[in-house]
């Protein structure tokens, strides 16, 4: 079977780590694998969101399910010797921040280490009641190397953080709710269903505003706030030409009120 798995849901890109054996750990060419698929999403216009998860458990092993497990320390040196490895980031695209679609972490079961690193990659996870994270790689002095120290206090705030990072704590689905690393906890099983309902409501929207508010909300975290205001002001210069928002405020005045998704519970 291949190492990773991709498929067309509608208008999303399913992208599955296939190594259940080994909890979905990144082997080099894993990474590579994961490399492709992101780039097949970029430039393919029929694709609205990309969604990343883990292949559930093995019925040979009887492993319990995995995210990604992180990289595979057995063949850690696959990782870095990959062509494209210090570029695209040696777990396959940690480095890649020029994607201009959303992407989204169905997270199950454990994500550990580098694969909290690509969860965080992702704009937002949703997860299952089973998942469980931490910066593991700690007990052995491996370092985050795609992304974790960067995108993690981004997300959960620099405390937060450097609690994970530091002591190499483990933390479950609903303790990663309360600290804003996942935002929504759904039963077992259900990660996937719930981000591909997730994707197909994102894919109804006009895209152009979507995408140019994305942008502007990632591209300006780093910035002042007038840096920030100039920013939005300027991507969003394409958006109120759009089209897509005309026919929006006609439907609007129409009295055509589509019900929002809304969290679990």
């Amino acid at each position: 079977m291949p190492k990773v798995l991709t498929e067309t849901r509608d208008r999303a890109f399913v992208v599955t780590i296939n190594r259940p054996d080994v909890r979905n750990c990144v082997d080099g060419e894993t990474a590579a694998l994961l490399f492709e698929a992101v780039e097949t999403f970029r430039v393919d216009d029929s694709l609205d969101a990309l969604i990343l998860t883990g292949a559930g458990p093995s019925t040979s092993s009887g492993q319990a399910s995995a995210f990604c497990a992180g990289a595979d320390l057995k063949g850690s040196a696959s990782l870095m010797t990959r062509p494209g490895a210090q570029e695209s980031g040696p777990m396959g695209f940690s480095r890649i921040t020029d994607l201009e679609k959303p992407t989204i972490a169905a997270v199950n079961g454990y994500c550990l280490a580098g694969g909290l690193e690509l969860a965080c990659w992702c704009d937002f996870r949703i997860a299952d009641e089973t998942s469980h994270f931490g910066v593991l790689n700690r007990r052995w002095g491996v370092s985050l190397v795609d992304g974790g120290t960067q995108r993690l206090p981004r997300i959960v705030g620099m405390g937060n953080a450097l609690y994970l990072i530091e002591s190499g704590v483990m933390i479950n689905a609903q303790q990663a709710l309360r600290m804003g690393l996942v935002q929504e906890v759904v039963p077992k099983g259900g990660a996937l269903e719930r981000a591909l309902a997730l994707a197909k409501a994102i894919s109804s929207y006009p895209q152009l505003s979507l995408r140019n508010d994305r942008c502007a909300a990632i591209e300006g975290f780093s910035l002042t706030l007038p840096e920030g205001l100039e920013l939005e002001r300027r991507v969003h210069e394409a958006s109120l030409a759009d089209p897509a928002m005309v026919e929006g405020l006609r439907r609007y005045a129409a009295g055509d009120r589509p019900a929002p998704p809304r969290p679990p519970g």
